[in-house]
């Protein structure tokens, strides 16, 4: 029987799931007798900010949002932006005799319909609607087959949002205080962020090593095919039976690991090459393995983001945006999942598309199983896969940019995991020779055949180094056997520089957080999108670069936290929460240990919960309590050598030698978007040698006032020093006259005359025929003229001073151009895009140089450079801007009616200037939930 006449019978019903679109997509399956609304995620949560918190709660309940005396209770409120919604919900729950909780399955998930149901209360039959994909019949199916709401998933979440909540709101003030306002700590995000800082100390530690070797290209004297090569490159492995040094034989302080490696410098290489120029080569061993390939498991939530970073340049983010997309509109199963396994159905679509598209001779015997799951797997969903009982191949879909990218990653890795195995053989070639003085040298070649592809006919995994050789790269070597005479063609002495270790991409820090069980996979994608919008990372193409303001988070909270930021502590906490999921273990009396710690309130001890070798969960209440052993400009503080400290400060990171206010003492800001590594001793010298402090440039005629140029946040200036008592604040207040150099212009070289003239602008230029003044002015966006309310733009800083009144007018007879002007040559250009399949090309905009395909304009970062951005990075900023969608705007009309609201709000607020404790106590709650982690659930 159809939901439809089941529903005839039945009585109506109303189906709520999370997102709009998915319900669009469901309603369309269930038919006329349903009602389907969505949510729009979470309707309910720990307030943000005391001003949410109801009137009856005080103290550290109205702070924390968390009852932590009583039970860890925690206070929930309707989100003032889902007031409306839940008011919908509750008219269309009057009208209905049935409701189905149809959320995610998942943990957040469970508790977003368990919210539902303790807000709307419902008086009528509940049931809990579960589905992996948003296909008719898996719709059908669920609504036919509903379970009870899952309290033991619900526990979790909640626990896990409680921990977060006192995690983030108990340690982010003590950064505020000792670091710098506005800054934030939370449970994975703060771990994360060191693990990014960890490896860039990793490579300002890195000594560099020199090594040299030899590579000789040997003929074999046969004119050589396509399946036997007449020749073959090899590289010089021994010399007397000892192992020539390769980079893996260099520690981080560029020194050998053992001592009976030879290390060849360029003198000694290039004298072996000599030796060896006329020397007899001879084969002296040939060594062949089978080689096999098992097809890679299907995704899961970590591997498809790494995929997806590695092939088609997608961030974390835009990734799951685009995946969640598909999810909603039928094309593949849930996207966050830890597990690999496939149910019978997709096993049997998979097997037989690779029938139909491959044939029978790539299906293995007996269906392909991927068991293997993460440890601690939330629930038991299947992997990522496309929808339904037969997939759709990527040209049926229908689907284009973003989403056919994603999809067909999808559908080829869950095809290619019910083929056979690649097959072939390995091959290493070792050669021999004698030098002229008398030394045996070996060479050594190695190569690799496919005799049969497999499941690499349909898909090869990407691979985070760029030069790792993918699996189904062939290397065919020459067909030689033992004791055959080979020519030397040539013999080259190459040198090398061992390398740091590579920062981390968004893929490689995904894939070390897996590995190391912290957080939840599904909540990676967020993770990384905070850290990189707090400005503890920033990006350098790929690579993840850590802010000097992240050594300073880091340090202080490794010194003083260790424990919350050890990353065996952190994986130990989420084995926790798991049991708790559960049942293994209560919530209350674990949360009671973490706040207060052993023994409760009474028992708690800071160095339990820091450093100390207690039990591993410790008292956080005593340790952000206890905050006189920080010293705030120690942890801020990094020697660079040479009597150079870099130091983090509220605005800014700078570099310093010798005590403020004493003789000798340096001070110079460092570029924010410098990389850590890059600050050596000899860079730091060159921004302590440029000009710094105020140039006194005389005194103005006219006025009396000493003139001076500085250089200040937003570039040099020139400004006027008042008389001292001149009032500074209030309404007699005078400002002093300030204007910014040109960009011809230096602090070293601005004269007095300079400054003059810079401060006496705007330039009247003279009037027009009906009377209205024009003048020449610099402005945010360059030189312009201006006259009423008409701009026109000039095209040197230099005509400030120098257009006459007929040269304005003429520019003023000139139509107004509207729109674009015509457009400039592009900056670079980087290559195809892999998704629009378009040129992606640098431009120079309005507001600063931007990537385009001609179809997506993306503006590049503080941390791109026109100079070094890659072709890589262009992509991820044209993926993540598509990923967001359009930007909407809000319309006139409602900005004109919400006028008089503003109006009102400002006489409130200046009348609440009479109560000043209680506005500072409530700013400082607001900022408490602005910045403490929340979002860190999963």
């Amino acid at each position: 029987m159809s939901p439809t006449s089941e529903t005839a019978q039945g009585g109506r019903r109303l189906v709520i799931v999370e997102s709009p679109a998915k319900a669009k997509t469901i309603k369309g399956y269930l038919g006329p007798g349903y009602t389907v609304e969505a949510s729009v995620g979470h309707i309910r949560d720990l307030p943000n900010g005391a001003a949410e918190v109801p009137d009856k709660y005080t103290g550290e309940v109205r702070r924390l949002g968390v009852d932590v005396d009583h039970d860890f209770q925690p206070v929930y409120v309707v989100n003032a932006d889902k007031k409306s919604q839940v008011k919908k919900l509750k008219d269309l729950l009057r009208d209905s005799d049935e409701l189905y909780l149809a959320t995610d399955e998942d943990r957040e998930g469970e508790a977003i319909a368990w919210h539902l149901q303790e807000v709307l209360r419902p008086k009528i039959p509940v049931h809990r609607m579960v589905f992996h994909e948003i296909t008719k019949d898996a719709i059908r199916a669920a609504v036919a087959n509903p379970r009870e709401l899952n309290q033991k998933l619900v526990d979790a979440q909640e626990t896990r949002r409680i921990l977060d909540r006192l995690y983030g709101y108990e340690v982010s003030p003590v950064l505020w205080k000792k670091v710098m306002p506005r800054l934030s700590a939370g449970r994975v995000q703060s771990v994360a962020t060191r693990l990014v800082v960890e490896r860039e100390r990793e490579r300002i530690a890195f000594r560099s090593a020199e090594y040299w070797d030899l590579t000789g290209t040997f003929a074999t004297g046969r004119a050589g095919d396509s399946s036997d090569p007449a020749s073959l490159a090899a590289r010089l492995t021994a010399v007397d039976g000892r192992r020539v040094a390769q980079g893996r034989d260099f520690d981080s302080r560029g020194q050998l690991k053992t001592a009976n490696t030879l290390h060849l410098d360029e003198e000694n290489a290039r004298a072996l090459a000599a030796a060896l120029e006329h020397s007899a080569f001879s084969v002296r061993s040939v060594e062949s393995k089978p080689y096999r390939r098992s097809p890679y498991a299907p995704f899961r939530t970590t591997t498809l983001q790494q995929e997806a970073s590695r092939k088609l340049g997608f961030g974390a983010k835009a990734t799951m945006q685009v995946a969640q997309k598909l999810y909603e509109n039928g094309f593949i199963t849930y996207m966050r999942t830890d597990s690999t396994t496939l149910s019978d159905t997709a096993v049997s679509a998979a097997r037989a598309q690779v029938t139909q598209l491959y044939g029978a001779d790539y299906l293995p015997e007996r269906p392909r199983t991927y068991a293997g799951k993460v440890k601690n797997a939330q629930e038991a969903h299947e992997a990522i896969r496309p929808s339904g009982d037969r997939f759709r191949t990527p040209a049926e879909t229908g689907l284009t940019g973003e989403q056919f990218k994603l999809y067909e990653l999808i559908w080829k890795r869950t095809v290619a995991s019910q083929m056979k195995d690649a097959v072939g053989n390995s091959v290493t070639v070792k050669i021999a020779g004698r030098s002229a003085d008398g030394r045996d040298a070996e060479f050594s070649a190695s190569g690799k055949t496919i005799t049969f592809h497999g499941f690499l006919k349909a898909y090869v995994e990407g691979a985070d180094d760029p030069n790792a050789e993918l699996d189904d790269r062939e290397r065919r070597l020459p067909q030689v056997a033992e004791g055959d005479a080979l020519t030397a063609e040539e013999i080259a002495a190459d040198g090398h520089s061992t390398k740091p270790p590579a920062r981390y991409t968004e893929a490689s820090l995904v894939k070390e957080l897996e590995e190391r069980e912290i957080g939840r996979p599904s909540t990676y994608a967020s993770i990384i999108g905070t850290i990189l919008d707090r400005g503890y990372v920033f990006k350098k193409g790929t690579a993840l670069v850590p802010s000097f303001l992240s050594f300073a988070v880091v340090n202080l909270l490794e010194k003083h936290f260790g424990r919350l930021v050890d990353y065996d502590f952190t994986a130990r906490m989420e084995d926790d929460l798991d049991r708790i999921a559960r049942g293994e273990a209560q919530a209350v009396p674990w949360l009671r240990r973490f706040y207060f710690g052993e023994g409760g309130p009474e028992g708690a001890t800071a160095a339990s919960a820091g450093n100390g070798d207690g039990d591993h969960l410790g008292g956080l209440k005593e340790l952000v309590t206890d905050l006189g052993a920080i010293d705030a400009r120690e942890v801020s503080s990094f020697p660079v050598g040479d009597g150079v400290v870099l130091r983090v400060g509220r605005y800014g990171p700078y570099v310093e030698r010798g005590a403020r206010d004493e003789e000798g003492h340096q001070r110079a800001d460092v570029p924010e978007d410098l990389a850590p590594d890059e600050l050596t001793i000899e860079y730091a010298e060159e921004l302590l040698a440029k000009p710094t402090g105020d140039f006194e440039l005389g005194t103005d005629p006219e006025t009396g006032r000493e003139i001076v140029a500085k250089d200040g946040r937003y570039g040099p200036y020139v400004t006027e020093v008042l008389p001292e008592g001149t009032p500074k604040t209030g309404k007699n207040a005078v400002k002093p006259r300030t204007a910014s150099l040109f960009k011809s212009m230096s602090l070293d070289t601005v004269t007095l005359q300079d400054a003059l003239k810079l401060m006496s602008l705007p330039r009247v230029v003279g009037t027009d025929p009906e009377g209205v003044e024009i003048t020449a002015q610099n402005g945010r966006y360059g030189p312009y003229l201006k006259k009423g309310t008409d701009s026109r733009s000039l095209q040197t800083e230099d005509q400030i001073f120098g257009i006459t009144l007929d040269e304005a007018l003429a520019i003023y007879a000139q139509p107004k151009q509207r729109g674009r002007a015509a457009a400039k040559p592009p900056l670079r250009e980087l290559g195809e895009d892999p998704v629009s399949g378009k040129p992606v090309v640098v431009k120079d905009g309005r507001f600063g140089p931007y990537v385009t395909d001609g179809e997506t304009n993306a503006t590049l970062r503080a941390a791109d450079s026109v100079e070094e951005i890659t072709p890589e990075r262009g992509f991820e900023l044209l993926a993540e801007k598509r990923a967001k969608g359009p930007v909407k705007r809000a319309a006139k009309k409602t900005a004109a009616k919400r006028a008089p609201a503003k109006k009102k709000a400002a006489g409130a607020a200046g009348a609440a200037k009479k109560a000043a404790p209680a506005k500072k106590a409530a700013s400082g709650k607001r900022a408490a939930s602005s910045n403490g982690s929340s979002g860190e659930q999963g």
